[in-house]
């Protein structure tokens, strides 16, 4: 597969987010190599008029001024420092980021500043920043969290082609604990037929136990127009038998019924309280108090 970089400047770095459960968002690329079959965003590329189908991945903007830009919005007196989360829309850690190195740049900016963040990731190249991510840990609260939907081998490949295995994942989960850095496992989207069997749920708990998370979650899979349509041409590929169950579940649907998704969820749940999934940070850093105004006696 050709890949092809677009180096562009942006005008902005922080994003608006509204529907969400955080408030903004930074994407220092915009295109993700990884496409993975079931991806969300493919559904914004499609609402975008861009391509969503076996295209999408194959161009990836770089924003090489995302982290002087950031800066400045940063500085703004109007800025209140609210939360961030890097990598909604893109993977911050795709290879061309060991090139880039945009999102170490945006990590530093964001901790000069005290400034709360959290990633998501699928790339174990995290590592390579644990360092920086300590560094802002110990002025404001940061959190990472490694997508790990299940490690079964083979569903891993047929879904998730252009990323690292999850055991590597786990591995760098393992690292960056040890660097004292608070790492949490999404389990999501977990796909009905395949990864929602008890067996491979259990195992990614307790993968994620023996590396150190200090939490797990889960969601179900998302099937919007552009998403839906690129996933189920993949299921027909790679498991035709499941296609009558996505009819099903789906229909003219996004979600599945939450009656149907709601075992999944305890499941998880009752999981992780049976293994243990808690805060096993090596070194736990917190930010440093506010300084005191010493008074002088006269």
């Amino acid at each position: 597969m050709r890949v092809v970089y677009r180096e562009e400047p942006c005008r902005s770095a922080l994003n608006r987010v509204a529907g969400m459960a955080f408030g903004w968002s930074l994407n220092p690329y915009m295109g993700c190599v990884h496409r993975c079959t079931f991806c969300y965003v493919r559904a914004f590329e499609k609402r975008a008029d861009r391509p969503s189908d076996e295209r999408y991945g194959t161009s990836i903007r770089v924003k090489t001024n995302v982290a002087e830009v950031l800066r400045r919005e940063l500085a703004r007196r109007s800025w209140q420092r609210e939360g961030v989360v890097i990598g909604a829309a893109t993977d911050p850690y795709q290879p061309a980021e060991g090139r880039y190195r945009l999102t170490r740049a945006c990590i530093e900016a964001l901790g000069d500043r005290a400034n709360p963040f959290s990633i998501i990731t699928r790339g174990p190249m995290i590592v390579r920043d644990a360092d920086v991510l300590a560094r802002a840990a110990a002025r404001a609260k940061v959190h990472v969290t490694f997508s790990i939907p299940t490690i079964d081998d083979e569903i891993w490949r047929k879904t998730e082609p252009g990323t690292a295995p999850p055991r590597q994942r786990l591995r760098a989960i393992r690292e960056l604990v040890d660097a004292g850095i608070d790492v949490g496992v999404g389990m999501a989207p977990i796909l009905p037929g395949l990864s929602d069997r008890p067996e491979l749920l259990e195992a990614v708990v307790r993968a994620a136990r023996e590396a150190g998370a200090t939490g797990i979650w889960t969601n179900l899979l998302n099937l919007r127009p552009g998403t839906k349509e690129h996933y189920l041409a993949a299921l027909a590929r790679d498991w035709p038998e499941l296609l009558p169950e996505y009819e099903r579940l789906y229909g003219s649907r996004a979600y599945v019924p939450a009656a149907e998704a709601r075992p999944v969820k305890e499941t998880v749940r009752a999981l992780a309280r049976r293994h243990g999934v808690r805060d096993r940070r090596a070194v736990k850093l917190e930010p440093p108090p506010d300084a005191e105004q010493l008074r002088l006696a006269v």
